[in-house]
Formats: C-alpha cells, sequence, structure tokens
C-alpha cells in the first residue's frame, strides 16, 4: 500500500521582480508520508517558505507556479480551481507561521481563532472546538488553558501567540502540518516545550510535516529527512542522522560549523557607564501584579549587555520602560549622567536620537506601503537633517553595511524575507547614529549564517563608533558570542547578572542552568533524551525552577 501523501515532482516558481518573471524554486522535487518530517534548511532567500507553501498548491502574492506537479493524497493541486483548493487549505493542509504577531486578527479571542477552521470545515461544533482548545493550549503549556482563549492577541506574549497558533494548526487534525520556523520567537526553555509538543503530536496523529528552518540543531531534533536549499536549488538531501554525521557538501558544512560561534571577549571594565538602570519597577495599566520588580543594571560606554530569559521574563518590558514607552512606577533612568523623562512624549528629540530599538518583529514593525529607502531616510531626516542626494547616498551605504543589494531601496517590504526585512529594521536603528541601542532578539528570524554576519556587523559597528548595546535574546549562542555583561530576567526580577565569562562558568544558578541545558545540540537523539532526563527527575526543569520561586 503506498502510504505517500504528498508528491512533489519538477516544481518551478517564478517571482515577479521588477516587472521580470525570474525562477526562485528551479525543478525541486519532495515525497511525504504519513509520520514523517522532512526539514528544509538554508539561509534567508533559499526559498524554503516558497517551497514548503507550495504543498496546499500556495504562492505568495508575486509569485506563481510555472510547471511541476503537486499531488495530495493522489490528487493533482496543480491547477485545481481556488474554491476547491481552499476546503484543502486548513484542513487537510495546515501552515504555522513564523510571525504570530502578524497572522492573528486583533479583533477576535484566541479561541475564536482557534475555532475557525474545524467548524468552518463542518468538522466539529463551536462547544467541541473551544472544548479542543483547552486541551490543545494545555498540551503546549500555555498559562491557564481554560482561560487564555478568551484574551486577544495583543494580551499575550510572543511566544504564547506562535504556541497558540500551532495549537489551531492542529485542531482541524490535518493530514500535512507546514511548520515555518514556528519557534523563532520562542525562548530555549519554551522552544523545548513546543519542540517535544510538535513531536509528539505528529507521532500520536500519524501525521506529515515538513519543518522550515533556519537551525540545523533545531531540525536534527524534529526530522528524518533534511533537505538543504539555497537560491531555489537542491544542495543536499539525506537521512538527517547521516548528513549531520557525514554531510557531502561544504554549503551544509558551513551551515553545521556556524552554530559554534566564536568567543571573542572575556573581559571589560566599569568605567563610563552609558546607562543605568535603578531600583526601576513597573506594570501596565490596570494589571494586578509588577512587571517588573527593583531592577538594576548598569551598560558601560562601547559594551554589551545580553538580557536573557523565558517569554514572558520581562526583557521587552524593560526595554520599554528605557525608551520611555512605560513609565516606572519606581526606580529610574540615567543616560550619560542624566535622569531620562519616564514617558516618551517628555524626551528631547537628542534623547530620542540616543536611543534606539530594533523590534523582534519584523513583520509589524514597517510600514508596508513606504518603500525601503523611505523607511530608512525617515530618521536621517528627522535626526540628522539630511535630504535630498545626500540622504539617498546615505541610504544605500546603509544598505551595503548590512549586506542587501543597493536595488533593494525600491523595493516594499512585502517584496522581503523575514531576514531582509529585519535587516532593514537595523539599518533604520544605525540611520540616526545612536550612543545605545536595544536590539530585541534581532536575529531570532534571521538564519544562522545571516545571524553571524549581523553579528560581526554589530560588534564592527561598536568597535568604530563606541556604541552601547543592550541585547535582549534567548539565543545562548549568540550571547556566548556578543555579550560582555550577561542578566539573567526570570518573572520580572534579576536572578543572576555579572561578567559573561562568570555567568556561564559552572556552578551555574539553577534558572541559568535550564537556560543552558535547553540549547539544541547537533544529535538528533538529544531532544528525546532531554525529555526522558527531566520526567526521571535527573534534569532541572521549569517547574522545577518556578516552585524554587514561588514555594507554596
Amino acid at each position: 500500500m503506498d502510504d505517500r501523501l504528498l508528491d512533489i515532482k519538477d516544481l518551478v516558481i517564478e517571482a515577479d521582480i521588477h516587472g521580470k518573471w525570474a525562477p526562485i524554486i528551479n525543478g525541486l522535487s519532495m515525497s511525504l508520508k504519513r509520520g514523517e518530517i522532512i526539514g528544509l534548511i538554508g539561509e534567508s532567500g533559499a526559498g524554503k517558505s516558497t517551497f514548503g507553501l507550495a504543498a496546499m498548491a500556495y504562492t505568495k502574492p508575486g509569485c506563481r507556479i510555472v510547471s511541476g506537479s503537486i499531488r495530495l493524497n493522489g490528487v493533482e493541486l496543480v491547477g485545481m480551481p481556488d474554491a476547491e483548493l481552499r476546503k484543502i487549505r486548513g484542513n487537510n493542509v495546515a501552515y504555522v507561521a513564523q510571525s504570530a504577531a502578524a497572522s492573528f486578527n486583533p479583533a477576535h479571542t484566541l479561541s475564536e481563532q482557534f475555532a475557525e477552521s474545524p467548524v468552518q470545515h463542518g468538522k466539529m461544533s463551536m462547544p467541541e472546538a473551544r472544548k479542543l482548545s483547552v486541551e490543545l493550549f494545555r498540551q503546549l503549556d500555555l498559562p491557564d488553558p481554560e482561560h487564555i482563549g478568551e484574551r486577544y492577541p495583543h494580551q499575550v506574549s510572543g511566544g504564547q501567540l506562535q504556541r497558540a497558533m500551532t495549537a489551531m494548526a492542529l485542531g482541524s487534525d490535518p493530514d500535512i502540518i507546514i511548520f515555518d520556523e514556528p519557534t523563532t520567537a520562542l525562548d530555549v526553555t519554551t522552544q523545548i516545550e513546543v519542540l517535544g509538543a510538535i513531536k509528539e503530536a505528529v507521532k500520536a496523529r500519524n501525521v506529515a510535516a515538513i519543518y522550515i528552518s533556519h537551525d540545523l540543531a533545531v531540525v536534527a531534533q524534529m526530522a528524518d529527512t533534511i533537505m538543504v536549499l539555497r537560491h531555489g536549488n537542491l544542495v543536499e538531501e539525506g537521512d538527517a542522522r547521516s548528513m549531520l554525521a557525514n554531510p557531502r557538501e561544504d554549503y551544509t558544512r558551513r551551515l553545521l560549523n556556524v552554530r559554534s560561534l566564536r568567543d571573542p571577549r572575556t573581559d571589560h571594565d566599569d568605567e563610563n557607564i552609558q546607562l543605568r538602570i535603578e531600583n526601576v519597577t513597573a506594570r501596565y495599566s490596570r494589571a494586578p501584579v509588577d512587571v517588573l520588580s527593583d531592577i538594576n543594571i548598569n551598560i558601560v560606554k562601547g559594551k554589551t549587555v545580553a538580557l536573557v530569559g523565558e517569554s514572558g521574563s520581562g526583557k521587552s518590558t524593560l526595554a520599554r520602560v528605557i525608551t520611555g514607552l512605560l513609565p516606572p512606577s519606581r526606580g529610574r533612568v540615567v543616560f550619560q549622567g542624566r535622569e531620562l523623562a519616564p514617558a516618551l512624549k517628555m524626551r528631547s528629540k537628542k534623547d530620542l536620537q540616543s536611543i534606539q530599538i530594533i523590534f523582534q518583529m519584523a513583520d509589524v514593525a514597517m510600514n508596508p506601503r513606504q518603500k525601503i529607502k523611505e523607511i530608512i531616510g525617515r530618521p536621517l531626516e528627522f535626526y540628522l537633517g539630511m535630504k535630498g542626494r545626500k540622504r539617498d547616498e546615505r541610504v544605500l551605504e546603509l544598505l551595503r553595511q548590512i549586506e542587501i543589494p543597493e536595488a533593494y531601496a525600491e523595493r516594499y517590504p512585502a517584496q522581503l524575507s523575514g531576514g531582509e526585512k529585519q535587516r532593514i529594521c537595523i539599518a533604520r536603528a544605525l540611520a540616526a547614529g545612536p550612543d545605545l541601542i536595544i536590539c530585541d532578539e534581532v536575529t531570532s528570524a534571521l538564519d544562522q549564517l545571516v545571524a553571524e554576519g549581523i553579528l560581526d556587523l554589530l560588534l564592527n559597528l561598536q568597535k568604530d563608533l563606541n556604541v552601547s548595546y543592550l541585547f535582549i535574546t534567548h539565543d545562548l549562542a549568540t550571547v556566548k558570542s556578543i555579550a560582555d555583561e550577561i542578566v539573567v530576567m526570570y518573572q520580572g526580577k534579576v536572578v543572576e547578572q555579572g561578567p559573561k565569562a562568570k555567568i556561564l562558568a559552572p556552578p551555574h544558578a539553577p534558572y541559568t542552568e535550564l537556560l543552558l541545558s535547553s540549547v539544541p545540540e547537533m544529535n538528533p537523539d538529544w531532544l528525546d533524551d532531554l525529555v526522558d532526563r527531566r520526567k526521571r527527575g535527573e534534569a532541572i526543569t521549569a517547574q522545577g525552577v518556578a516552585s524554587q520561586f514561588n514555594p507554596d
């Protein structure tokens, strides 16, 4: 009996680039069986998402399928009427997007959006869908699963939103699920729970999955087969274990080696404090408890402080306090010896220019109606008074710095990949010429090779401009590469801080140990072994750490 669910053969997809059609998927093929997971790996622009979406015969605007075959359960999808394809999408084939924040409807609750697909496809009633949502929210370790579905997207964290989207995909009980970077926005500890839940669901339901990622260590935990793509071409394909043990192609070896990021700095001095965060406590309006509690952090001029912690620990909230988006209820922020006004509207233009922020979700951080040259050019005009040719030349210079072709100046955000969008956001922050840049998960949406280039860029700029960074991240490899100081946060409090060498050297504080132990390794058995050890009580768990902070 043929148990193949999906057969893609010799697929060619073109994109409209400046009015000319050019191939972006060059004759790729894929065969997917029940219970099998295929991992798609490659750098930004490799064609991973484009090829993955083709599993449901979908192409993004400006793209088209030119030739090839896509057969799902033996039925040809290429050329199928849109009305028939709509019955398949979300039903037989589900999709988990990279950016949950840009994918949810802000006007509807999580439960309403969860129920939409299974109810519309006639699989269950609304009460049955709500009951299932609670089960899946609990399986994916969302807090208060009985009631979190009553919240709107803006009322949960980015990591929680991504897990809710995974639950939505599972809700229709599809044959195939396309996971497009589903853990990109998650901290390392939450990532373990989500990866484990995804893997368990695929096995338990005997469904197939296409797992798209730039992180080869993550794909190693999930995939049976790995396809390495570059520029729309197949570089290498094979069994996951064999490929990790003995990659044939140089490009695959580069993807494997890039996780061993260098550790360029070991110490620093404590002179020339750029920013002082003194006894800061903060909460959101009408919130019953403080989100930040008595935070004290110093950032030295020309140095990098890495702020590490899981989703909901308060990292991004602290960034909002520093930038004046959320005035603290107690404490103060002192920049270059001056106390900053607590609210953004009370700060001077110079204060605004001196501290810039790069947001995590590039998809929602740019105006989709503006060209790239306008997005980068705006701070040049507003802060530096640049206009005309001088401004345009500086825009092109910034594009070269972030390794984006100059021709992209004429594009709109929708014409860029997720990684390219994030690099544009970095260029926009650099355009103001700031003294301090808050980097909020700036490499989380980038493949590893591009991320390494961005880190090199940030380090070189720091050397040349003596700029300071507050680097918010859950990626411990990034911390090892770029940080001078590490601050570990949990539930709105600083649990450990100090020089990088001290924090990363054992023995570790329990929560720091949890973060370090949750970084995926290039071993296909790593996730299963870690889950087993935690079940046996031989490895620290998130629940164990929580019990130490909240003993009952």
